[in-house]
């Protein structure tokens, strides 16, 4: 009987998974190999929770989404993983003697200009999914993310270098635009993004202008799009001590549906700008004329037709 009774906590123990009592320990060979066997368990158990901690810790290292800058501090973002956009129609020619440098974000292309310390031009596409997920309730928050310099440009301005202008930090790419990912949006906050742009034009009808666009490419399914400055002989300057961010005449937006076939352009002066958009609509090639820029040969040139864009 006693016998039966050491053999059901024997099994009973090797279910829970525990030590052996005292009363049946007097089977010493027995009893020393479920010892054995139970320790074993044991750290087996360890090294698997161990494991998987550390498979948790490496995913989190491995992360390609950026940190957010602090507000009110000069912060240095360097992407982690960028998917360099490589549309063949995002490029741009850039005239001879402009200075240009060439950086390719997850979502935007900048052709920085670092004598100016401004973009040249920034060309970025947009599809409809895009829109819609920049537009779903769980998109990436506006006020989340801060102005922050590329690490990796040498001459791309502080934030704290606009302060005390009267101009905006003026969104070439703009952040309604980029709400679908952490990264992109990140990206569209680097001050190489950005032009001295006056306050009004930059809250008001350029907002609208930037609206419309972001309503057009949900219709037409895909647009390219390409933003930048026109600069005057003599251009105004701001930055703090150095004084050397110049400051643009207007603004240009090149509007494409390759879908469709169908171009539009605008152009904005660096001020209060009132009225519709049909009122700043021109054609890519009085841009093109303008800045000196050379857009796609499959972008149409001479069409200005706000009509067809309604």
């Amino acid at each position: 009987m006693k016998q039966v009774v050491k053999i059901w906590i024997l099994v009973a123990a090797m279910v829970m998974g525990g030590a052996l009592p005292p009363q049946v320990m007097g089977d010493n060979t027995f009893a020393t190999q479920w010892s054995a066997q139970a320790k074993s368990k044991k750290k087996s158990k360890k090294k698997t929770k161990k494991s998987k901690k550390s498979r948790k810790t490496d995913h989190h290292v491995a992360s390609p989404l950026l940190s957010v800058p602090t507000i009110g501090r000069t912060t240095t973002v360097t992407t982690v993983v960028p998917q360099q956009n490589t549309n063949a129609l995002l490029g741009v020619s850039i005239p001879k003697g402009l200075s240009n440098q060439v950086l390719n974000y997850q979502a935007i292309r900048v052709n920085f200009n670092p004598s100016l310390r401004i973009p040249n031009c920034v060309a970025y596409e947009l599809t409809a999914t895009m829109v819609s997920m920049a537009d779903a309730p769980d998109h990436e928050v506006r006020k989340n993310y801060n102005y922050a310099r590329d690490g990796k440009v040498k001459s791309c301005p502080e934030n704290w270098e606009y302060r005390g202008s009267g101009y905006s930090r003026g969104h070439m790419a703009p952040a309604m635009d980029m709400r679908w990912d952490k990264t992109a949006m990140a990206q569209c906050f680097y001050m190489t993004n950005m032009c001295p742009q006056d306050t009004k034009l930059n809250n008001d009808h350029w907002r609208v202008l930037e609206e419309k666009v972001h309503r057009w490419a949900k219709r037409d399914k895909r647009l390219l799009i390409y933003t930048g400055p026109i600069m005057g002989k003599s251009p105004k300057k701001i930055g703090k001590d150095k004084q050397n961010i110049a400051v643009p005449d207007a603004f240009f937006k090149v509007v494409y549906a390759p879908e469709q076939g169908r171009a539009i352009a605008f152009i904005y002066p660096n001020q209060p700008c009132p009225g519709g958009i049909a009122k700043y609509a021109v054609t890519v090639a009085e841009v093109e004329r303008r800045t000196g820029l050379t857009f796609s040969s499959a972008i149409p040139k001479r069409q200005c037709k706000v009509e067809d864009w309604e």
